[in-house]
C-alpha cells in the first residue's frame, strides 16, 4: 500500500503519467494500473485525466492532503531520531533573498559550518512568494520575512531575529545636503539618533527613483514612504534585487532605498539621508514551515544567527562587498 501511496504522489507532483512514471523507474502502464486499483477499491477517481496538465479530483485532493501529513509524520520521526546523533549528521536548507543571502546569512553560515561541521548546508535564493511556497511545500527548512502576511502564515520566531533601516541612497553630485550622512556615519549609527534630521519632502520630490518591482516588501515600503511626505516619484526603472538598485545609485543612475545593513566603509560615491516614516524600520523573523517538531538544526542555526548578528544595530563591517 505504501508503494501505490508513493505512486500516486508522483503523478500529483508530475502532473501527468508518463513523467511520474519516468522518475519512478517504471512502465507508464504498470503505474496506471497500479493508479486504478486504488480508484477501484474506493469506487471513485482520483485524477481528472481529462485535464492537461492532470488534475486531482475532490476524492484524489483528499488522498494527497492525507498523503502529505502521512509524508509530515515521517520527516518529523526521523528528525527526532536524528536529532539522537547531536547534530554529527544532516542537513540544513535555508532560504532567502539576495539581500538575505548575501548581505545577513555568510558570517552566520560561516560560523554554525565550524561549530557543526558534520551538517550539510544548502543555501536557496528565491522572491519572497517563492520562498513562502517552498514553505507550504517544506522543501526548506528556515527563512526570514519582515512581511506580516507571510510571518503570520506560518510558525515564526517569538521576537525579530534582526532590524533593519531604510535610507535614501544618493548619489553625491546629484545631492548633498546638510543632513546627508557618509557612509561612516551610518556605521556608526548616527541615522538611528533621534537628533538626526531627515531629508526634506520637497528635496525627495525632486529626485528621480530607481525602486524594487511590485511584489518586493520594500517597493510596498517606498509607495508608503512618497504617499506619507506628498510626493509624486518620478521612477525611473523598477527592477527585482536591492543590491542592483544600490548599485546604481553608486553609478548617479537615480536615487534608491537601501538597507543599513549593505553599508560598507568607504563608500564615497553615495549620500545617505534619514527619512521621516515609521515604515523605514524593518523587523525580519524567523520564518519555519508549520510541523510537530523543529528539527535540532533549526533551532541550533537561529541560536547562531543569534549569536553572531545583533538583534538591531548594524553589521560590524566586513572587509568586501557582496557583488
Amino acid at each position: 500500500m505504501q508503494q501505490e501511496l508513493e505512486y500516486i504522489y508522483a503523478v500529483y507532483k508530475a502532473g501527468s503519467f508518463s513523467r511520474a512514471a519516468e522518475s519512478l523507474y517504471i512502465t507508464q502502464p504498470a503505474l496506471s494500473m497500479a493508479v486504478r486499483k486504488i480508484e477501484s477499491s474506493i469506487g471513485m477517481a482520483l485524477f481528472d485525466r481529462s485535464a492537461r496538465p492532470l488534475q486531482l479530483t475532490e476524492a484524489g485532493r483528499i488522498y494527497v492532503a492525507s498523503i502529505e501529513k502521512m509524508i509530515a509524520i515521517d520527516e518529523d520521526m526521523n528528525n527526532q531520531i536524528h536529532d539522537l546523533h547531536e547534530l554529527r549528521a544532516g542537513g540544513l536548507c535555508v532560504g532567502g533573498s539576495h539581500y538575505i543571502n548575501a548581505y545577513i546569512l555568510p558570517e552566520v553560515m560561516t560560523a554554525f559550518g565550524a561549530k557543526y561541521p558534520g551538517v550539510s548546508l544548502e543555501l536557496v535564493e528565491a522572491s519572497s512568494a517563492e520562498l513562502a511556497e517552498m514553505h507550504r511545500e517544506r522543501l526548506i527548512d528556515l527563512t526570514f520575512s519582515c512581511n506580516d502576511d507571510i510571518i503570520s502564515s506560518f510558525e515564526h520566531s517569538e521576537s525579530p531575529a534582526f532590524s533593519d533601516n531604510v535610507l535614501l541612497a544618493v548619489s553625491g553630485e546629484r545631492l548633498n545636503l546638510p543632513c546627508a550622512l557618509s557612509a561612516s556615519d551610518v556605521l556608526e549609527g548616527k541615522h538611528l539618533l533621534p537628533e538626526c534630521p531627515a531629508i526634506p519632502c520637497e528635496a525627495m520630490s525632486e529626485l528621480e527613483y530607481v525602486i524594487l518591482s511590485e511584489g518586493n516588501n520594500l517597493h510596498d515600503r517606498a509607495m508608503t514612504i512618497f504617499r506619507e511626505a506628498g510626493v509624486s516619484p518620478r521612477i525611473r526603472l523598477e527592477i527585482s534585487q536591492l543590491a542592483t538598485s544600490y548599485h546604481l545609485a553608486c553609478a548617479n543612475f537615480g536615487a534608491a532605498f537601501v538597507s543599513d545593513r549593505m553599508i560598507f566603509p568607504n563608500e564615497e560615491a553615495l549620500r545617505f539621508y534619514r527619512i521621516d516614516s515609521a515604515v523605514t524600520e524593518r523587523q525580519f523573523y524567523a520564518v519555519l514551515p508549520r510541523r510537530e517538531y523543529t528539527p535540532r538544526t533549526v533551532r541550533a542555526f537561529i541560536d547562531t544567527f543569534s549569536a553572531v548578528l545583533r538583534p538591531s544595530g548594524l553589521n560590524p563591517s566586513p572587509s568586501h562587498r557582496p557583488s
